[in-house]
């Protein structure tokens, strides 16, 4: 079985030499891999989360740079959100991870989570007011001080417009990473490949 801690794999992601591999081909992209040099899976899930025009022009993509090579501390507004943004260096990527905020801060159910995560992507103001109170109360009866928890209902509502779906950028990365593994240890068979097919 294939792991998905290949150091020849994370070097070649790292260099970025990385025509032919799937997703991770354009000069984009490619400057991108050489910027954040992915150490392990979940980079390379991020990675692919973050290269889009609203990530990148919120500063979220520099944000997450920067945090991963240590440039900016890692700092959680709460406890409880490390487990859940640690593995994206305290940076809000996906739509999951909003979902599971709302759920283990404010005791959301996942239904009531992923009706807010809708509705701050949509930003209907009257629907995001009925939505904060109900995620202040919530951490309220958790012991999360309203001050906290409104801070943290702002970082949500700013990172959800360009929250991206972890399900589906974790199924293309598996594949980018495998097409990028057979590269790293069959190069010559990799390349063969791609140009007959």
């Amino acid at each position: 079985a294939l792991t998905l801690d290949d150091p020849a794999t994370y070097e070649l992601l790292g260099r970025a030499e990385t025509m032919g591999v799937f997703q991770l081909e354009s000069s984009g992209m490619r400057d991108l891999l050489r910027k954040i040099k992915p150490s392990e899976f979940e980079d390379l899930v991020a990675v692919l989360a973050l290269y889009r025009p609203g990530p990148i022009g919120s500063g979220m993509l520099d944000e997450f740079m920067k945090r991963k090579h240590g440039q900016v501390a890692l700092k959680y507004e709460h406890a409880r959100l490390e487990p859940i943004l640690k593995p994206t260096y305290g940076v809000i990527v996906y739509q999951e991870q909003v979902m599971r905020i709302a759920s283990d801060l404010a005791g959301f159910s996942l239904a009531q989570a992923d009706l807010l995560r809708r509705a701050m992507g949509k930003k209907i103001a009257g629907v995001m007011e009925a939505q904060r109170k109900a995620f202040l109360d919530g951490c309220k009866h958790n012991k999360v001080t309203e001050r906290t928890a409104n801070r943290i209902f702002d970082l949500m509502e700013h990172f959800a417009g360009y929250g991206f779906n972890k399900s589906h950028s974790a199924a293309y990365a598996l594949i980018s990473y495998r097409t990028a593994y057979l590269k790293a240890h069959f190069p010559v068979e990799f390349m063969a490949a791609l140009l007959t097919s």
